[in-house]
């Protein structure tokens, strides 16, 4: 069985990020996830897609966001059981738990942090006749790598920051780039609207609205597609059609630990440290909700910062600890790779 001080269920950047504030304080972290690999949605959806709103990187890709975040806790040697999924959690008389993976591995920690973002996900898929046959030739529901869609003709389908984004980022890329939305007015961000209008008055992007696709075409592989305008039917050529009509989020079997739900989310008290209505058990970023809640990056990193002061006091109660700084004390273990003025905050406990 594996020991630990907090389980981190979930291997995105919250998860990630919560093993280096752990470690500030002394304490241990495993992290398990039911994907391959770390990283989350960053690294399973969208490795290459660029990433603006991180504190200090002006821009980033997601992928590398996930290596920094990797080097980052490198330090504090958290363990890993990926591949598997959490399926069953026991808590024990003294307080602590057991959480048993749907591969049987069992681990045994102090404290629990879901930080499992949107939990199992899958696309939603547009009601297209054959589009299952398509999936693979030539239907994507995900960007893992740009490269693919380079000098190809390529339709995206989509009114949100997704589709927008991709739109923008394929403008450089593919041969072609056709954006179709239903409604005239899009979802996303103002300043990325504003960059697709640019870039359709420059050439570089089609827009198709209010259009719907509502045919494919191909033998082997996607060929082209039957767009619906205003009742008018034509057909467009394309290499690629991606639909990005967001993900259809589900807890799984953490939506059975008898903890409070609220839309598909895990309610928190978010006045001191994300702790759900079980002690011991806290839910940190996009798996979380509270009034107020954003689901961005950053304030997962925020969430996990408090967490761990929590999870520290339920360790040692009545302890104290004095906020200092890592320009001043350093970090404990530090393989001195780096210099003193890069190092980041730290908890020095006393």
């Amino acid at each position: 069985m594996i020991q630990t001080d907090i389980l981190i269920i979930g291997a995105g950047p919250t998860g990630l990020f919560t093993v280096f504030e752990a470690g500030l304080l002394k304490l241990k972290c495993h992290i398990l996830d039911a994907l391959p690999q770390p990283g989350g949605q960053l690294a399973e959806l969208y490795p290459k897609k660029p990433i603006f709103d991180i504190p200090g990187f002006p821009e980033v890709l997601a992928g590398d966001l996930v290596d920094n975040l990797m080097e980052q806790i490198k330090q504090f040697q958290p363990g890993f059981t990926l591949g598997e999924r959490a399926e069953t959690i026991d808590k024990q008389e003294d307080g602590t738990f057991i959480v048993t993976s749907d591969k049987g591995t069992e681990i045994h920690a102090n404290s629990v942090a879901i930080a499992g973002g949107l939990g199992s996900f899958e696309p939603r898929k547009p009601l297209i006749e054959n589009l299952n046959f398509y999936e693979d030739k030539g239907i994507e529901y995900f960007i893992r790598d740009p490269e693919k869609f380079r000098d190809k003709k390529v339709v995206i389908a989509g009114g949100g920051d997704s589709a927008l984004d991709w739109s923008i980022f394929l403008s450089n890329i593919a041969s072609e780039v056709t954006l179709v939305h239903r409604r005239n007015e899009f979802r996303g961000a103002l300043d990325s609207v504003e960059k697709v209008q640019e870039l359709k008055n420059l050439g570089k992007i089609r827009l198709v609205t209010p259009a719907e696709v509502v045919g494919l075409q191909g033998d082997e592989h996607l060929s082209g597609i039957v767009l619906d305008q205003n009742g008018a039917q034509r057909t467009i050529e394309t290499d690629y059609l991606i639909p990005l009509f967001g993900l259809t989020p589900k807890l799984g079997p953490i939506a059975n630990w008898g903890l409070e739900i609220e839309k598909n989310a895990i309610k928190v008290d978010n006045s001191l440290d994300y702790q759900t209505n079980i002690p011991g058990i806290y839910a940190i970023g996009d798996v979380n909700i509270y009034p107020g809640k954003l689901k961005l990056i950053l304030c997962g990193f925020h969430e996990a910062t408090l967490m761990c002061q929590s999870v520290y006091q339920r360790m040692n109660p009545g302890k104290k600890y004095v906020l200092k700084y890592t320009t001043v004390s350093g970090i404990d273990g530090f393989d001195g790779t780096r210099k003193e003025a890069e190092k980041a905050v730290v908890q020095s406990i006393v």
